[in-house]
């Protein structure tokens, strides 16, 4: 039995972020465990690169959904990332706070201490951006820059929406969100900056801190209604370790409920199902899942160059050329070139629809199979669905995933959201500035008129796009897993501190909000810690 101050389960981006604050100050002996390895692939410092460790089990634990009426019967691909820095590895890297108003609805929903004003200081604590205002960061470890690149077709999208009636918006990260401009990304001088590079390597040499890999957590050990340490297995053993102080879990929406389900924390109707002993009854571990779901439309374009012909032979070797000599071209680029927020209703008071403009188009969108003809994408999505779902384990075997039943689409705003919201994006891409590259859209098509048919469009489409929260989510009434300084909810010496967390969806990318989940957790820990 090894002991440590603090434990921490999960090495993807909260656990990093926190591995690094709680062991600053060197007066804590800090354990990161992670089932994952090291990121050592040649794709993950290349932005683009992503499309490749997306269908890599080796960074992706290649989660799914089950099959749901809503959408029609589909298993839904639900990427989670797998190894040290966990997402930040694989995904797009766009960066969004969201919306000010969403933290003030956290708190006006009893999240008290997490309104806009208390976690903002925690976005600029982190943030690196040097074209910021006094809105943003400059000095954090995170850095940030809008996308590099800028093609005909992007500034003709930019062109079109502002003929639709839609601002061009420079910042969308320093209050006003509506709009439309270049993304923000988390990169750093053309170079994928994950929370590896941000936080994990400065701190790697500290002589407090461990950083375990490949050791799946199997149990989290209880003593009474206290926590006391971590069972986990590496290379077919198993190690206990004990945690003076606190067990800290950080494994995301997915694994974290998953984790504290197998440790007899949950519903005990379910737990009892499985054959798993109840050591704390907590109905409300692996509800309220939320995430946000996506439509891709698509169109054949013409008169340009685009990703699908950039990406393939001589041009493809010019774009490594390029970017190796200047980390400038194609290889630069995320999921996202051109944001837009907008209302699909006027009388609401922020936008509640999010646009993804990217001039490529997919032939199979979920392995990243680009087609052989030029063509853009716009991926759609509602911002803040009412849509809620659940995460349960489906045995006792720490080894089998999850249960995801996201119930997407159940709610009716919801509906009218992304048919309202593909329509203005059909109305945007029809604007005269378009018309010189447009040649046919292809997906849903021009046959697709009425709301019931965008919706099964959508029912038969759609995706999530990799943004899930909620499932621990912090509060003050009975079903709340944590409470407001994220410690579970009649224990002792356990807390959370990732998207499961969450009450409610922000309105974007959510990385940026876990991240500053992840800061504002480790000021708590460390007071609580102080008080002790």
């Amino acid at each position: 039995m090894s002991n440590f101050d603090y434990i921490i389960v999960g090495g993807g981006t909260a656990g990093c972020i926190l591995a690094n604050r709680l062991s600053a100050s060197g007066k804590h002996r800090v354990l990161m465990l992670e089932a994952g390895g090291e990121a050592k692939s040649m794709w993950i410092n290349i932005p683009a690169g992503f499309t490749k460790l997306l269908v890599n089990p080796r960074y992706n634990w290649r989660f799914q959904t089950e099959p749901e009426a809503n959408t029609q019967g589909r298993v839904i691909a639900v990427p989670r990332g797998k190894g040290l820095g966990g997402s930040t590895l694989i995904n797009g890297m766009i960066y969004a706070r969201g919306q000010p108003e969403d933290y003030d609805c956290w708190e006006k929903s009893g999240a008290q201490g997490w309104g806009f004003k208390d976690v903002e200081p925690y976005f600029k604590k982190l943030e690196n951006y040097s074209p910021g205002n006094d809105r943003r960061g400059r000095q954090g470890p995170m850095y940030l820059e809008q996308v590099r690149e800028r093609f005909p077709v992007s500034d003709a999208f930019l062109q079109a929406a502002h003929e639709d009636g839609h601002p061009y918006n420079e910042d969308y990260n320093a209050g006003r969100q509506d709009g439309f401009g270049y993304y923000q990304v988390n990169q750093n001088k053309g170079r994928r900056w994950s929370v590896v590079d941000a936080y994990l390597n400065p701190a790697r040499n500290r002589k407090n801190l461990t950083i375990e890999t490949h050791a799946h957590v199997l149990r989290l050990d209880l003593k009474g209604r206290r926590c006391v340490g971590v069972t986990y297995r590496k290379g077919g053993a198993e190690f206990s370790v004990k945690a003076n102080i606190e067990v800290i879990m950080a494994a995301g929406a997915i694994q974290t409920p998953q984790i504290l389900e197998l440790s007899g924390i949950g519903n005990p109707a379910l737990l009892q199902s499985l054959g798993i002993a109840v050591t704390h009854a907590l109905p409300g571990v692996g509800e309220n899942y939320i995430d946000h779901f996506a439509t891709r439309m698509n169109w054949r374009v013409k008169d340009t160059l685009t990703l699908n012909e950039l990406s393939r032979g001589w041009r493809l070797m010019r774009a490594v050329a390029e970017y190796y000599a200047r980390k400038r071209g194609i290889l630069t680029l995320g999921t996202g070139l051109v944001h837009g927020f907008v209302k699909t209703d006027p009388a609401l008071a922020t936008p509640d629809a999010q646009y993804f403009f990217v001039h490529a188009s997919y032939a199979n969108a979920a392995e990243r199979k680009l087609d052989r003809h030029p063509g853009m994408t716009i991926g759609v999505a509602q911002l803040r669905p009412e849509s809620v779902g659940s995460i349960h384990i489906r045995s006792a075997d720490p080894l089998a995933g999850p249960s995801i039943r996201p119930n997407f689409l159940a709610a009716e705003v919801d509906r009218q959201c992304i048919v309202r919201s593909m329509q203005i994006a059909r109305r945007i891409v029809e604007r005269p500035a378009m018309m010189p590259y447009v040649e046919s859209e292809t997906s849903p098509g021009a046959a697709v008129q009425r709301d019931e048919d965008w919706l099964a469009f959508a029912r038969a489409n759609g995706q999530t796009i990799y943004h899930p929260i909620g499932t621990c989510r912090m509060g003050k009434d009975d079903a709340a897993v944590v409470d407001l300084r994220l410690r579970l909810q009649g224990l002792t010496g356990l807390r959370v501190a990732d998207a499961s967390v969450m009450p409610k969806m922000v309105s974007g990318n959510t990385q940026a909000a876990v991240m500053m989940v992840a800061e504002k957790a480790a000021d708590l820990i460390l007071e609580d810690g102080r008080a002790r």
